[in-house]
C-alpha cells in the first residue's frame, strides 16, 4: 500500500516534469518559427515612407527617388508646362481620370497633384512594367506636337506631364500617383496618405 502511494507521487512528479520540459521545448521551437514570419528590417525599410527635398528642383526639371524598390519621379512643372496640360485632352485615353483610379482622391484633379507645379509619379509603365524616359520639353525628337511628358521606348507608350496616357499607346491606363503628403513647404513624404502641409 505504501509502495503504491510512493509510485503515485513519483508518477505525478514525472508527469509534471515532463509537461514542464515539453512546454519549454514548445516555446523554444515556436519563438524562431514566429520570428521568421515577422518582416525583416530590410523588408520594413523597403516599405517605409521616403522623404524628398523638393526645394532644389528647378522649374522644368525632375528628380528620382526610390520607394518600395520603385522609381518615383518628382517633377517641378514650370508655368508653361502647366499651361499645356489642358490643351491635348482629346488625345488622351482618360483625361478626366474616370476609367481607373490611378491616384489618391486628393490628387483627383486636372494636375493630378497636391501642389499644381509638383508632380509625383511612379516611373513604371502601366503596360509591361518598363521605365519610361523623361521627354519633359516640348517638340524635340518626339515631334512638333509633343507637349512634354514621358515615352516608354520598350513598346512606344506615351504619357503627358500629368502621367496621363495618350490614345494609341499599348499602356491601357495612366501612370500611378503614389500616396504622398507634404510634411513641410519643401519636403514631400512618399508612402503616406494625406494632404499634410501645403
Amino acid at each position: 500500500m505504501a509502495n503504491q502511494e510512493v509510485d503515485k507521487g513519483k508518477r505525478r512528479f514525472l508527469i509534471a516534469a515532463t509537461s514542464a520540459a515539453g512546454g519549454v521545448a514548445a516555446v523554444a521551437v515556436a519563438v524562431p518559427f514566429v520570428s521568421s514570419m515577422m518582416p525583416s528590417e530590410r523588408a520594413k525599410a523597403a516599405g517605409a515612407p521616403v522623404d524628398a527635398d523638393v526645394s532644389k528642383i528647378e522649374p522644368g526639371a525632375m528628380i528620382i527617388v526610390e520607394w518600395r524598390s520603385k522609381p518615383v519621379w518628382i517633377i517641378n512643372r514650370s508655368k508653361e508646362m502647366l499651361d499645356l496640360l489642358g490643351n491635348h485632352n482629346d488625345k488622351l485615353s482618360d483625361p478626366m481620370l474616370e476609367v481607373v483610379s490611378q491616384q489618391p482622391d486628393y490628387c483627383n484633379n486636372p494636375a493630378r497633384s497636391l501642389k499644381s507645379n509638383l508632380m509625383v509619379l511612379v516611373g513604371i509603365c502601366t503596360h509591361l512594367g518598363c521605365s519610361p524616359s523623361p521627354k519633359l520639353q516640348t517638340g524635340g525628337d518626339m515631334g512638333p506636337d509633343w507637349p512634354g511628358g514621358f515615352f516608354c521606348p520598350c513598346h512606344g507608350s506615351k504619357f503627358d506631364l500629368a502621367g496621363r496616357v495618350f490614345k494609341g499607346s499599348p499602356a491601357p491606363i495612366n501612370l500611378v500617383v503614389p500616396p504622398h503628403k507634404y510634411i513641410s513647404e519643401t519636403v514631400v513624404r512618399i508612402g503616406e496618405d494625406g494632404k499634410g502641409a501645403a
